[in-house]
């Protein structure tokens, strides 16, 4: 996690802001455990001070709450009640899009899991997962950065040079693990100097960001996505209508 020394926007702040978006949109669950200052600290490359005030902040904006001897823990529950879609209009719309965009591929790793990461893919922490960083262009235009997740065991399945074919879903589909449910988030952030080199946007220009965790047919979650797209080059479109009457 990076922060922009040179910006206006205090350290504390910048770090307590990617902070609260990650609690917000369900990247730090109910009751999940939050960094201890010393490991803000060393994250961030920031002293034990800022660390602590940006905690504190969290916590006097009840995201957290800190108990001595048993840390810091999210508190926030999302007041939304989430919205039920069918699953497999989900996956065509993701695939509609992927046949309708071009994607450049920035890296495939192996990296040990943060503390986020496994806990959604419920994974023990620390474990190796595939991390692969796209960049989703429409016309030669970047419009989304996107970041997955895999457990190590689909390593070869999730490569450069399969990502560039298809669409992450459908090479999973393909190797026999077939999405089940979905949990989604959807929110708003602002670019920082990372994204907007690569969507090549202004800095803290909004972004829409979308936290998905797919599971499948045995209720494992095997794929994770961050992704974030330009506000001014993407949106979601739902189709709503009324319930069809009992029988």
């Amino acid at each position: 996690m990076l922060v922009d020394r040179g910006a206006a926007v205090p350290l504390y702040h910048q770090i307590f802001l990617q902070l609260r978006d990650e609690i917000l949109s369900g990247q730090r669950p109910y009751h999940s455990a939050m960094p201890t200052e010393q490991e803000l600290s060393e994250l961030f490359g920031v002293s034990r001070i800022t660390a602590r005030r940006v905690l504190g902040e969290l916590a006097q904006q009840h995201f957290v709450e800190r108990k001595r001897r048993l840390g810091t823990r999210v508190v926030f529950r999302s007041p939304g009640k989430p919205i039920e879609a069918n699953i497999d209009q989900a996956v065509d719309s993701l695939l509609a899009l992927g046949q309708g965009t071009t994607v450049n591929v920035i890296e495939v790793t192996m990296e040990n899991a943060s503390r986020t990461v496994s806990d959604l893919l419920k994974i023990p922490a620390g474990e190796q997962v595939v991390r692969a960083v796209r960049v989703r262009c429409l016309d030669g235009e970047p419009i989304g950065h996107v970041v997955s997740f895999v457990p190590a065991s689909l390593e070869k399945i999730i490569t450069r040079n399969t990502l560039v074919k298809a669409p992450i879903l459908r090479l999973l589909h393909d190797a026999g693990r077939r999405a089940k449910h979905a949990e989604q988030t959807i929110g708003a952030t602002l670019a920082d100097t990372n994204f907007a080199e690569a969507l090549d946007i202004e800095p803290r220009a909004a972004l829409l960001r979308i936290v998905r965790t797919v599971y499948d047919e045995e209720d494992n979650p095997f794929l994770l996505t961050f992704a974030h797209y330009r506000a001014d080059r993407f949106n979601i479109r739902l189709d709503l209508q009324e319930p069809a009457a009992a029988s």
